[in-house]
C-alpha cells in the first residue's frame, strides 16, 4: 500500500496498544516503525526489472521483521529500565505492539497485487492476494481519521478504543475485498462457461481505488488471454476482449535470468510483443486494460536483423502514468453503478499496443 496508509496503520496499531504509556508519542513512533520495510527502496539496482523485483523482499520478511521486534524490545527496555524504571512497560505488551506494527506493513502490502516476500529467504511465487488496490480511500480515511482524533484529543481511554475499532473495521474490509473478488472471479468464471470458453488460469484484481469493480484476466490453452470488467452490482454478463499473450516471443529471452525472475515474480501474468525494433513485455496483473503499469523493453534488433537480449529498460507510459488518465478513471468510477455503456476496453487496448506488430522485424 501507499506511505501514508503503512504510516497511520502503524500510528493506529501503537497507539491502540501502547498509548496508555506513550501518550501520543505512540502516534508517531508507529507511523515511523511501520515505513521501516519500504526503506528498501533506497536500494539502488541496475535495471527496473530488479528494483521491481527485489522490493518488498527481505525488508518485508515476516522471519525478519519478528527478529527487528525482538531486538526493538529488548533495546527499549534496556534504556527505558535505565533512564525511566517507573515509565509502566511491560515487555510482552511491548513486543506485542512493536511486532504488531511492522509485520502488519508487509502482510497489508500483501493484499495488493504487487507481490510480497512475506516468507523470505524462502521464494514461493510472492503473495499477492490482489484484494485491494494499491491506494484505498475507504481503506485509508477512517484510520486516518481516527490517528488525528487521538492526536488532538490524546491517548485517552475513549481514543484508544476507537483506534481499536477502527482497526477491526479495517479488516473487515480487507475480508470483504476477498470475498469481493471472489464473486467476480466466480462470475466470469461462468460467464466464459456459458461461451464454451475453458479458462487455464483465472484471476481478479482490483480497478484503481474500490473494491466493487474488478479487472478479470484469464488465459486460455490456445495461449491467448481474456481481459474482462465485473462489477459487485452487476446485472449482466461482464464484457470482455481476447488478446494474443504472444508466449513464442518468448524464446528470446530463453535463459535471460531477469526474464526468468519476472516471470517468477509475477506468477507469469506475462505478455509479449514487437514493439519496432524492441520486444516489450508486459505484467498484465496491474494497471487498466492495454495501459500496464510495468512494461520493459528486453531485446531489441540488432543491424543484422537478429534479437539481442539487453538489459531491461522501462517502456515509455508505464508507471505511475497508467493510472493518470482523468478520463478513463471516469469511465472506471461511473462502471462501478452502471454496466451501460460497457467500458472501451478494445479501444484502451488498441492505443496502448498501436504499435505493435503480430510479426517481429527480427528473425527469432
Amino acid at each position: 500500500m501507499d506511505s501514508l496508509t503503512q504510516a497511520v496503520l502503524g500510528g493506529a496499531i501503537q497507539g491502540a496498544v501502547l498509548g496508555k504509556v506513550q501518550g501520543r508519542r505512540a502516534l508517531l513512533y508507529g507511523a515511523v516503525l511501520a515505513t521501516l520495510p519500504d526503506l528498501d527502496v533506497a536500494i539502488r539496482y541496475a535495471d527496473p526489472v530488479s528494483s521491481m523485483t527485489y522490493h518488498r523482499g527481505f525488508s518485508h520478511s515476516l522471519f525478519v521483521l519478528t527478529g527487528l521486534a525482538l531486538l526493538l524490545t529488548w533495546l527499549t527496555l534496556l534504556l527505558v529500565r535505565r533512564r525511566r524504571p517507573d515509565a509502566g512497560y511491560s515487555g510482552p505488551r511491548l513486543f506485542l505492539g512493536l511486532w504488531l506494527v511492522l509485520i502488519t506493513h508487509p502482510l497489508l502490502d500483501a493484499f495488493t497485487v504487487y507481490g510480497t516476500q512475506l516468507l523470505w529467504p524462502w521464494q514461493p511465487t510472492p503473495q499477492s492476494w490482489a484484494a485491494v488496490f494499491i491506494i484505498d480511500p475507504l481503506y485509508t480515511v477512517p484510520l486516518l481519521l481516527g490517528v488525528i482524533y487521538a492526536a488532538v484529543r490524546g491517548m485517552t481511554d475513549r481514543a484508544r478504543v476507537l483506534l481499536g475499532g477502527l482497526l477491526l473495521a479495517s479488516c473487515a474490509y480487507l475480508g470483504f475485498g476477498l470475498l469481493s473478488k471472489s464473486i467476480a472471479e466466480q462470475r466470469f468464471h461462468a460467464a466464459l462457461s456459458a461461451q464454451g470458453i475453458q479458462a487455464s488460469q483465472l484471476r481478479a484484481v482490483p480497478m484503481p481505488f474500490n473494491t466493487l469493480l474488478w479487472r478479470v484476466l484469464a488465459k486460455t490453452p490456445e495461449g491467448d488471454y481474456i481481459e474482462g470488467v465485473s462489477g459487485l452490482f452487476d446485472d449482466d454478463p461482464p464484457e470482455w476482449q481476447r488478446l494474443p499473450l504472444n508466449p513464442e516471443l518468448a524464446q528470446v529471452l530463453e535463459g535471460m535470468p531477469l526474464h526468468e525472475r519476472l516471470r517468477w515474480f509475477t506468477g507469469d501474468w506475462l505478455r509479449y510483443d514487437v514493439v519496432g525494433d524492441a520486444l516489450v513485455v508486459s505484467d498484465l496483473r496491474m494497471g487498466v486494460p492495454g495501459n500496464y503499469t510495468f512494461r520493459f523493453r528486453m531485446a531489441g534488433c540488432d543491424p543484422q536483423g537478429r534479437w539481442q537480449a539487453q538489459t531491461p529498460s522501462s517502456w515509455p507510459g508505464a508507471g505511475v502514468d497508467s493510472i493518470r488518465d482523468g478520463e478513463a478513471l471516469g469511465l472506471i468510477l461511473r462502471r462501478i453503478f452502471q454496466q451501460q455503456p460497457a467500458l472501451p476496453l478494445a479501444q484502451w487496448s488498441a492505443r496502448g499496443f498501436d504499435a505493435a506488430v503480430p510479426e517481429g522485424v527480427c528473425a527469432n
